[in-house]
């Protein structure tokens, strides 16, 4: 027995990891997304079994994901920035709004209830599920984006949710910018640039939020030294990021080289049943 987990469990769980990391790199090079939307629901399994106490559980897995997202997020920008897709213009806007939502994120993360990180990750997954399988050209908000106080409120709302919510943002700048008009490949390339100012103030926060948390629970192991920096779990980390490198350039590739429409619902659906799962989790208290 290691940490209240038998060896068979533990290799379960690290085969898990392993697997998620490749598929949450995957979805990074493919759709800009970071990968969190894969990593958290998984986590939150993974963490479960581990025997963390729900009132910790989701903030745990929100750290962690912005974690890993980080050098993810780094490689897929830098093959989108190679190509010449992200929107230099809309970074040089949005980074200062989009560091400060982060920063409100992380405070609000340290006082608020787990609920609340439920209850952001539904209505974000299933909001974004439904522009991704019932997508329509007729739904846009205009045809570029806006400028002056407006954009930098989009940026705020990016940067704040996406702390909340353990995502690099890429679900929230890529609905904004296709629903004004902006080609899905520069919004999808955008968002992996995004995801690296998102990411990194992000997983500090969480740190420094989860940094009571272990000594309020002395005896989860998976909350302690060396295990667990704050709410940033520091086995889930290592075991997820090397396949998520491997794989976010192969993602890239794919994003440019074939359509995504598919490739979206597919998503669409999988954000609806990860959005299904914690609801239930709400209305049960699990």
């Amino acid at each position: 027995m290691i940490a209240g987990l038998d060896i068979k469990e533990i290799v379960e769980l690290a085969l898990l990891l392993i697997a998620t990391g490749a598929l949450s790199g995957f979805l990074a090079g493919v759709f800009g997304i970071g990968g969190g939307a894969i990593l958290v629901p998984v986590f939150y399994e993974c963490f479960r079994i581990a025997g963390v106490p729900l009132e910790v559980r989701m903030p745990l897995c929100i750290g962690t994901s912005l974690a890993v997202i980080i050098p993810t997020s780094i490689r897929s920008f830098r093959a989108h920035y190679k190509r010449g897709a992200v929107d230099m213009v809309i970074l040089r806007v949005w980074w200062l709004p989009i560091v400060i939502g982060v920063l409100a994120g992380s405070v609000i993360a340290r006082f608020a209830p787990e609920r609340l990180f439920k209850i952001v990750f539904v209505c974000v997954a299933w909001s974004a599920a439904a522009r991704l399988i019932f997508a329509r050209e007729g739904w846009k908000f205009g045809d570029d984006l806006p400028k002056g106080p407006l954009m930098r409120v989009y940026g705020f709302c990016v940067g704040i949710l996406s702390t909340l919510m353990g995502i690099g943002g890429g679900l929230f700048s890529n609905l904004l910018m296709t629903f004004y008009s902006r080609p899905i490949h520069q919004a999808v390339a955008t968002s992996s640039a995004l995801a690296v100012l998102i990411s990194i103030p992000g997983a500090l926060g969480y740190i420094y939020a989860g940094w009571p948390a272990a000594a309020n629970y002395p005896a989860v192991a998976a909350l302690q030294i060396p295990f667990a920096l704050g709410y940033v779990s520091l086995i889930g980390a290592v075991l997820v990021m090397p396949m998520s490198l491997v794989t976010a350039p192969l993602g890239v590739r794919a994003a440019h080289a074939m359509s995504k429409r598919t490739l979206e619902a597919a998503f669409g659906c999988y954000l609806f049943i990860v959005g299904s799962r914690f609801v239930l989790s709400l209305v049960a208290g699990q």
